[in-house]
């Protein structure tokens, strides 16, 4: 039986879908449409409940862009530091916190930041509201990042102003009950030909029917 889709090409989309920063284009503005396109399918994505309480809040005034970067580059000054202490030395994750220093700085440059939210959920009910609260719009914010990428767009998931969520609510009119769960700088990419990112092999992360010792 034959595959529903192209699996070259679908895998390729899977596997080349990075974490990008440096490679954002801060020049090419973004059009309002594709970012509605995008938003349009990530609406295809599962949902808690099917209540699909998802909303996006898309930023690309630069004031607005100015003022959380502004929150987000104080939060990466103390932040990053500390976490690169604790950070593999490997090359790899080098790069990875050499790019997010570099985010940090160039934030208020990419051309639209976008915000998921989901409304009507308290995070601090406890872990299976929490998991609710995420589940309910991460497979959507992913779906937005796959249609971003077939686009020649790019992002990265970002969390680092949700230790001010207050302070950028107010930035955004976010009213209460509505909670951010992200930030995606978006921009298009400066050339496409990503590639996947060294992993270990699926058999070293595995467990079959029970945990096993030393996993």
């Amino acid at each position: 039986m034959s595959a529903p889709f192209d699996l070259t090409e679908t895998d390729r989309l899977l596997s080349t879908t990075r974490a990008v920063r440096r490679r954002l284009d801060l020049e090419r503005p973004v059009e309002r449409e594709l970012l509605l396109d995008c938003v349009r399918l990530a609406q295809q994505a599962p949902t808690a409940s099917n209540t699909q309480t998802w909303r996006w809040l898309i930023v690309s005034e630069a004031a607005q862009r100015a003022e959380i970067a502004r929150i987000y580059r104080e939060i990466a000054e103390v932040g990053l530091p500390q976490a690169r202490k604790q950070a593999s030395k490997d090359a790899q994750t080098v790069r990875v916190y050499d790019s997010a220093e570099w985010l940090a700085e160039h934030l208020h440059e990419v051309p639209v930041l976008v915000v998921p939210c989901v409304s009507g959920y308290d995070a601090s009910a406890g872990s299976g509201t929490a998991a609710a609260l995420y589940g309910s719009i991460y497979p959507a914010v992913w779906s937005f990042q796959l249609a971003l990428r077939s686009r020649g767009l790019g992002s990265t998931l970002t969390t680092l102003h949700l230790f001010r969520e207050a302070e950028v609510a107010k930035i955004l009119d976010i009213p209460d009950g509505v909670s951010q769960v992200a930030l995606l700088p978006v921009a298009w990419t400066v050339g496409s030909d990503f590639k996947p990112a060294k992993r270990p092999p699926p058999e070293s992360i595995v467990h079959w029917n029970r945990w096993q010792a030393g996993g």
